[in-house]
């Protein structure tokens, strides 16, 4: 009876159990009372604009202090340029991925009747042309990852280096228990932006587009599983053992459809699991700007599934253009939101053989598949940092590396 109350007690003061409760709220509202489901959506935004406060100050810490506590600079160029071929070799088998399935299964051979057509020109009237001094304008990240790589450069040169290191990490772990009081607020962020996205649009908005979001929900299951599994595996570490360590983290990137939220407890998961704290300082923050495997994967197979809307004929050369295209231009995709839409452009743009209007057809469901992107790529950090570590001989294996939590 002890240790039925034992459990119970443990259930209920753990927020991952919380979390999921309130997602189920959050659905039902959404579902028989779209009307206030919508109202909600203000609870979920303001979760998240909370979170993002700390964004900036945490990788700035934990990037200073990463490069600052190593000491030998030619460490840090090392670390950062085998995390920046690792990004791009994964995101580029992630893009390839991607157009594979789109063309095997053909999610845009549908019957395009009944289909409600919205405007897109709200997010192509834009410069759809990339360019590099707007992608660096519009993304804070990557902004905070420059500043943050310089300063701890210079400070490696300070006279007074080790007293500023001190004052930096007493600040670090004031915003960390900052931080760990706000998330307790992520059940009402998650069960926010849950009635709002069912309330919303609706399940039966999903019938038409249904088989282009089943294909990126399984295409990415594939991804996770066998590719990201098997790198782990590599390893030694299995990929199930791994999420559900992550599972709390997981459910709040659910929950709130961004990775962001999850950040710092995934950084500070990394770290009591085995990886150096430096190494995750460095990667993690810098892959949540160019390692971006769920999105690579969506970007890509929207291209296809347009093309094949429009029965438009791709050339192998033509796919391998948008191939390269999505390399530079899918980096900054997590960056701004909608920016989703304006990389989209840029690629239709480029090609000139898809219309660019296209957009329109995925306004309906992209809300439903951002949850998916969001949790590949936050899978995809995790196990670039553990490879990373790995690599660089900076794991250290806990007694339980996977019974931490």
């Amino acid at each position: 009876m002890k240790n039925k109350e034992s459990l119970l007690f443990k259930t209920t003061t753990n927020l991952t159990f919380w979390v999921l409760i309130a997602i189920i709220c959050g659905v039902l509202l959404g579902h028989f009372n779209p009307e206030n489901g919508q109202k909600m959506k203000i609870v979920g935004d303001s979760f998240i604009q909370l979170v993002k406060i700390f964004i900036g100050p945490i990788i700035f810490l934990t990037i200073v202090l990463g490069i600052a506590g190593m000491g030998d600079l030619k460490k840090v160029g090392r670390i950062g340029i085998k995390s920046l071929i690792y990004f791009e070799i994964v995101t580029t088998f992630a893009l390839a991925i991607g157009v594979i399935a789109a063309y095997i299964i053909q999610p845009g051979k549908i019957d395009k009747s009944g289909l409600t057509i919205e405007d897109a020109s709200k997010y192509t009237s834009a410069k759809t042309d990339f360019s590099w001094l707007d992608f660096f304008m519009s993304n804070f990240t990557l902004q905070v990852l420059v500043v943050a790589i310089i300063f701890g450069i210079v400070l490696n040169y300070h006279k007074k280096r080790e007293t500023v290191i001190a004052v930096l990490y007493n600040w670090s772990k004031v915003v960390f228990r900052a931080l760990k009081f706000v998330m307790y607020l992520a059940p009402l962020g998650a069960f926010g932006a849950m009635a709002y996205t069912v309330g919303k649009f609706g399940f039966e908005t999903l019938i038409p587009l249904g088989k282009l979001m089943i294909t990126v929900y399984i295409t990415m299951g594939i991804f996770v599983f066998v590719v990201l599994g098997g790198i782990l595996r590599y390893y030694k570490i299995n990929i199930l053992d791994f999420i559900k360590y992550l599972k709390a983290e997981l459910l709040i990137v659910l929950g709130t459809s961004s990775s962001e939220p999850a950040l710092p407890n995934l950084m500070n998961k990394l770290e009591r699991m085995g990886c150096s704290k430096s190494v995750v300082g460095l990667v993690v923050p810098t892959g949540y700007s160019f390692n971006l495997d769920g999105t690579s994967i969506y970007l890509s197979m929207a291209v296809i599934f347009l093309a094949q809307l429009y029965n438009v004929q791709l050339s192998f050369g033509e796919i391998l253009t948008i191939i390269g295209l999505l390399m530079i231009t899918s980096k900054g995709a997590a960056g701004v939101t909608g920016s989703g839409f304006i990389v989209l452009a840029s690629t239709l743009t480029a090609i000139h053989k898809i219309p660019v209007e296209g957009l329109a057809f995925l306004l309906g469901v992209d809300k439903f598949m951002s949850e998916a992107r969001a949790i590949t790529n936050f899978i995809g950090n995790g196990v670039a940092a553990i490879v990373i570590s790995k690599n660089e001989n900076e794991f250290v294996d806990p007694e339980n590396p996977m019974e931490l939590d």
